[in-house]
């Protein structure tokens, strides 16, 4: 692999497919799931994950979280139930941050108990309270930052030293982030997680996840997937790839975008609360000016009248009422009614989401044409 520097080159170049045939400058399709198996170095099969198009992009993955290896995977949850289980057997135990994607808590308290796994959702981000929870038969501690959907953000170093000193996996779902935006690895974390769905794919078209970690952890993970059947299509290898390639300047512009709306929202007499690192509000905008490149793209706000939401978000004409993110569109969801609706109000109240919070995913459009939007749907309140 060539040492690129730049992350936007990387986005461009790392893990081309050579089109050695016809010299075209992007990645040839490889869309078979039949190959030979005489007289070649490996038998090549889709599950297996070792298809050229996989193979190619999971080294891209891999270049830019700065680490040895990835794999792809059909979805978000693929990738991290595929994670965890790899590493987890009957009788372990598992620290999870509380504030975290409604996915994955719902895969934890449906799914767990099933195998005779044990779990905690520590309600803190500080390293003492983690470490008041953690149990004999600990295997795993994993977080999010920022945090779906409160940008709640942690302190990654800490974290990967008191996973160390424990002997413990740490796991990040860093798909708010970006790796345009923080690469844990650099920090210490054993793997990273993103749903590619969001940020990587980019046009709200594409369903994957990916994992990207040492080369020992993903030969791990790889033999536990090839059991589970969960990976991507090389169709949708070749678009993400596609995708990819202008994830750069998609975040960069998303950024920018996302740090005046949130000036612009904080200010707003309708808004009770905004939650974004960038913001000196934030209580953690400190820690996150030094292990963020970039705010990110995502916010979620508070409406003073929480019973308003639902006709706030109908009143938007530019930004979409649907219920993903990460796209160059922007988009505004209710989380109670979308990503954590599976939970109960009572659990929902408990992890600070109330009926009034809006999750917000900042697109590429121009500045003043957003601000406007929500400006004319606030003065219909």
């Amino acid at each position: 692999m060539k040492n690129y520097k730049g992350v936007t080159t990387k986005c461009v170049h790392s893990g081309d497919l050579i089109d050695d045939k016809f010299k075209g400058a992007t990645s040839p399709l490889y869309p078979s799931t039949a190959y030979g198996y005489l007289d070649v170095e490996d038998d090549k099969y889709p599950r297996y994950f070792n298809t050229p198009n996989q193979l190619a992009l999971s080294k891209k993955i891999a270049h830019l979280e700065n680490c040895d290896s990835a794999l792809l995977f059909g979805s978000g949850i693929a990738a991290i139930f595929t994670s965890l289980f790899s590493f987890l057997k009957s009788g372990d135990h598992v620290l999870f941050q509380s504030s975290l994607y409604g996915g994955t808590i719902n895969l934890v308290v449906k799914e767990f108990k099933k195998f005779n796994i044990d779990y905690t959702f520590v309600e803190s981000l500080e390293i003492k309270d983690f470490e008041s929870e953690l149990k004999a038969n600990t295997k795993i501690i994993y977080i999010e930052s920022p945090s779906n959907p409160l940008l709640e953000v942690i302190d990654l170093k800490k974290i990967a030293l008191f996973s160390k000193k424990k002997n413990l996996i740490s796991i990040i779902d860093n798909t708010f982030a970006s790796p345009i935006n923080q690469t844990p690895i650099d920090f210490g974390i054993d793997i990273v997680l993103h749903s590619a769905t969001k940020y990587l794919g980019g046009h709200s078209d594409i369903l994957a996840g990916t994992v990207a970690s040492s080369f020992s952890n993903i030969k791990k993970i790889t033999e536990s997937s090839i059991n589970y059947g969960g990976n991507l299509s090389e169709y949708t290898v070749w678009l993400l790839e596609r995708s990819i390639k202008t994830l750069s300047l998609r975040v960069k512009a998303q950024n920018e975008n996302a740090q005046k709306l949130a000036e612009f929202l904080e200010n707003n007499k309708n808004v009770d609360l905004v939650f974004y690192p960038g913001l000196k509000s934030h209580p953690q905008h400190d820690l996150s000016k030094n292990q963020m490149k970039g705010f990110g793209g995502m916010m979620s706000f508070v409406l003073k009248n929480e019973n308003k939401a639902a006709d706030f978000t109908r009143h938007l004409k530019i930004i979409k009422a649907v219920m993903s993110l990460g796209g160059v569109e922007s988009t505004i969801t209710s989380p109670s009614l979308t990503s954590h609706s599976k939970l109960s109000k009572d659990q929902r109240k408990k992890y600070g989401i109330s009926d009034g919070l809006l999750r917000f995913s900042v697109g590429i459009e121009d500045y003043d044409d957003l601000e406007n939007d929500l400006t004319q749907a606030f003065n219909i309140l």
